[in-house]
């Protein structure tokens, strides 16, 4: 599939995802495209291209699979109980390998930086992971670099964060490295809740 839009951010989801990793993550980055004269392109994509079923029921319904997502800028991998299978899951952690190759940044979310550690690809990385996947991470790839002090890290074509409202900080992030501080700011202004008084 190809496109104009000089930046393409890809958030896969399966089952088993933890739907915060992808709707907090989506919203940022829906935002950002609507507002951005850069016209990022945000695909929601499974690996066949079907429906998938969050950790607490939640049906997604993504765009396309893995060939409609094409070749991203962005590649956000969220986490989720799904994960832990996607680990052992030779033809997903090849995809991942090969994917990268092509792709300028990625990013995991919470226990989603499982499968990237399963891959290969955080290898000698700094990474902040949620503290419940700490240990195994670091069975997967004994070199990671954990640093259990932050929430989101930036380790230059790599972000990875602890998950939840984390992924949406993520999100900034990226429209903070694609367009600057000032549209990351416009875009998280947008998200503000007040209820007032």
């Amino acid at each position: 599939m190809t496109t104009a839009s000089p930046i393409r951010v890809g958030i896969l989801v399966f089952d088993g995802v933890d739907e915060l990793d992808v709707v907090g993550p989506h919203r940022v980055l829906s935002t950002w495209g609507a507002r951005s004269t850069l016209r990022p392109d945000v695909i929601l994509f499974s690996r066949d291209g079907l429906p998938v079923r969050s950790s607490t029921g939640l049906h997604l319904v993504p765009a396309g699979d893995t060939d409609d997502a094409g070749t991203m800028h962005v590649l956000i991998h969220p986490g989720g109980p799904g994960v832990r299978r996607l680990t052992r899951d030779r033809e997903h952690l090849a995809w991942l390998r090969r994917t990268r190759a092509d792709t300028a940044l990625l990013v995991g979310v919470g226990s989603g930086s499982l499968a990237l550690a399963a891959a290969g690809l955080l290898a000698g990385r700094a990474v902040a992971v949620h503290p419940d996947s700490r240990r195994t991470l670091l069975g997967l790839e004994p070199s990671a670099l954990l640093d259990v002090g932050a929430t989101t890290l930036d380790d230059g074509d790599l972000l990875t964060s602890t998950g939840g409202m984390h992924g949406i900080d993520l999100a900034l992030a990226v429209v903070e490295r694609y367009e600057g501080a000032p549209m990351a700011a416009l875009v998280r202004g947008t998200l503000t809740f007040d209820p007032g008084p």
